[in-house]
């Protein structure tokens, strides 16, 4: 993954969300050097990393007792 491809993939989110729900994320930090993006919904925070990133962090783990929503993607 890149720069590029965390954007592509932040802004998709952005408007699939204000198209769905109509909301907008109330914050969204890590922008800027694209590595880990976080937007946060307030009900709900979308995390999107480089691989390396996420690899490093595996938060995944921090959350171990929490609901895991797959999203499926055609890339």
């Amino acid at each position: 993954t890149s720069n590029t491809q965390v954007n592509a993939i932040v802004n998709s989110v952005q408007k699939k969300v204000s198209k769905e729900t109509k909301d907008k994320p109330w914050h969204i930090e890590g922008s800027d050097n694209a590595e880990w993006v976080l937007m946060d919904y307030v009900d709900v925070v979308v995390h999107v990393f480089q691989k390396h990133i996420r690899e490093y962090y595996d938060i995944e783990s921090l959350w171990g007792d929490a609901k895991t929503t797959v999203v499926e993607t055609s890339y």
